[in-house]
């Protein structure tokens, strides 16, 4: 489940996911033309990596696969 922020000076609608916590110790995803944009929630008004739609999809599977490796999962 993701929360919506309010779009930014650029027109980006930035979300968060819902389990992030009440510290902003999270990341935000935008849809944009290009893609996927990802920045730090600290840090919005930073640059933001953006990532092909294919390689978001990869680097969230990448995620997805570390984290069912990792020993709080065993």
């Amino acid at each position: 489940m993701t929360t919506r922020e309010p779009t930014d000076d650029r027109g980006i609608t930035w979300r968060k996911s819902s389990h992030s916590n009440a510290g902003n110790d999270c990341v935000q995803i935008a849809r944009i033309r290009a893609g996927v944009a990802i920045r730090d929630s600290k840090n919005p008004h930073r640059a933001h990596l953006a990532l092909s739609t294919a390689a978001f999809a990869e680097f969230v599977a990448g995620i997805k696969q570390d984290a069912s490796r990792s020993p709080q999962h065993s």
